[in-house]
């Protein structure tokens, strides 16, 4: 079995396809925090496509981790001289395997935080992106201002202080770069928060301010950050996987990345010291993403969550079951015409009836497997930017709720703990101790879920939202999941 490493590209076998460029000739430009899976199978996957047409030699990626938990990417990416197995399943079963090369070198803040920011501060990266989650830009969820309090932020405010956070490091780096008369480069979000190069925006300018006015004066007049909409069904790996491609490729890939085929990124065409020519890649460049954001948002990430606590607690596990089950893919297409799509502005190039069905073609791909538990993850930072904004603009507009508030109470019945047929359930998120609790309040309390300002802003005080979240509640504690959702489909009250 071949160890996959720069050495062994020539020995892969040939239904593999590798690296056609000279991976030694590559030169960074691009420093990058958060190399999980998603940006294995997308931002570095265009840059892999440019270099196999001769293509941007010079804007190879240097990867950062910053947390405890990287460390593992870290040997991960040292053993396999940074290269790794994408390999993409097709609805009909067919699997397209690929060796990414477009990583060159990965560091470990936490072990060298000064090597990361010389990288940074180096003439060479002209961008710094990021993959850092809905949870990683450290704002407030309802007043959408810089949490200054946040122990790690903290931390890396005072004077001579090794910085352990993204914001500290990067600050850093520019303050360096300005201090040396050197331009600053790029800061590229491609997290899915909407107007993610505005929040990335003031997130870092808050943070510079607070550690320097002058410097955060500076990055607020020097420092672009475009906004971008990215797009691509990336599950977490499972060792099964790894076995899999060890069986029919015959090569020990630690931690390769599967994916769906399908794929898209639209771009913001602002930055200050180039880029590569991703357009030559697939990328959509345009002068505003937000039309592509908010129907990406509120079409695919919204219904997620629409589909994953209702199939959790019916007893499936994967999407590709619930999105198979007529009662939820039309619950799902009833959300997405009747509540997202009247909330959404004009798309340039995009059908919108058939970007819904393809949606819902992508969910039912089996081969996928993606489960509802990653979908189920962290939904106190998913839940206000992807859903809540469709409850709050249709309450404006006289708009129709009522799913959007089912949903919204399949969280709250989601987070008791146990599914309909009495399995525990394992809640992840940052706040899981203060959801459960309040989730366990609901019998006395049917209110109590939907109480934290600081998720749902003042929702318990509409009267049209508490009647539908109320009625959705009943029916899932009284019915379960499929008697939620039956209901939902009569005509509107």
């Amino acid at each position: 079995m071949l160890t996959l490493s720069d050495k062994s590209l020539p020995a892969l076998s040939s239904s593999l396809t590798t690296p056609r460029y000279d991976r030694s000739r590559l030169t960074a430009g691009i420093v990058h925090f958060g190399v999980g899976g998603f940006h294995r199978a997308h931002q570095a996957m265009y840059l892999d496509r440019l270099m196999n047409a001769g293509k941007a030699q010079d804007w190879a990626i240097c990867g950062v981790g910053v947390l405890p938990s990287d460390a593992r990417m870290k040997k991960v990416m040292d053993d396999q001289d940074c290269l790794y197995t994408l390999v993409v399943k097709n609805p009909d079963g067919s699997r397209e395997g690929r060796v990414i090369g477009s990583i060159i070198e990965y560091l470990f803040a936490p072990e060298d935080p000064e090597a990361v920011i010389e990288k940074m501060a180096s003439e060479e990266i002209r961008i710094v992106s990021l993959t850092v989650t809905e949870g990683g830009y450290n704002f407030h969820h309802v007043t959408g201002d810089f949490d200054a309090d946040n122990p790690d932020v903290l931390h890396d405010l005072q004077p001579g202080a090794a910085p352990q956070t993204t914001f500290g490091l990067i600050t850093e780096a520019l303050a360096r770069r300005r201090a040396r008369g050197l331009m600053p480069f790029t800061v590229m979000s491609c997290d899915n928060i909407q107007a993610n190069g505005h929040v990335a925006q003031k997130m870092f300018t808050a943070f510079a301010r607070l550690k320097d006015p002058a410097l955060g004066e500076w990055v607020a007049n020097n420092v672009p950050f475009p906004n971008s909409m990215v797009d691509r069904i990336t599950p977490v790996t499972a060792e099964a996987e790894r076995a899999a491609i060890a069986e029919e490729f015959g090569i020990n890939d630690s931690w390769p990345v599967v994916c769906e085929p399908f794929e898209q990124w639209v771009l913001e065409d602002h930055f200050n010291l180039g880029r590569p020519p991703l357009e030559e890649a697939g990328v959509q460049l345009v002068h505003d993403v937000e039309p592509y954001e908010l129907m990406k948002l509120r079409l695919l990430n919204a219904s997620h969550q629409g589909m994953c606590y209702f199939g959790y607690l019916a007893g499936y596990r994967y999407a590709h079951e619930v999105a198979q089950d007529d009662l939820f893919a039309q619950f799902l297409l009833d959300y997405m015409d009747k509540e997202a799509t009247p909330t959404l502005q004009p798309v340039p190039g995009i059908n919108l009836d058939d970007y819904k069905r393809t949606l819902i073609e992508r969910f039912s791909n089996e081969h996928v497997k993606d489960t509802l538990t990653r979908l189920c993850a962290e939904s106190s930072d998913r839940i206000p930017k992807w859903l809540l904004p469709v409850i709050r603009r249709n309450l404006e507009n006289g708009g129709e709720i009522q799913r959007s508030a089912a949903i919204v109470a399949s969280w709250a019945r989601y987070d008791e703990g146990v599914d309909e047929q009495g399995n525990p359930i394992d809640i992840i998120d940052r706040l899981k101790e203060p959801l459960i609790a309040a989730a366990k309040l609901q019998h006395e309390n049917p209110l109590a879920f939907v109480s934290d300002p600081d998720i749902f802003g003042d929702l318990k005080n509409s009267p049209r939202f508490v009647a539908a979240y109320l009625e959705a509640l009943q029916d899932l504690h009284s019915g379960g999941a499929r008697t939620a959702l039956e209901r939902l489909r009569l005509p509107s009250k």
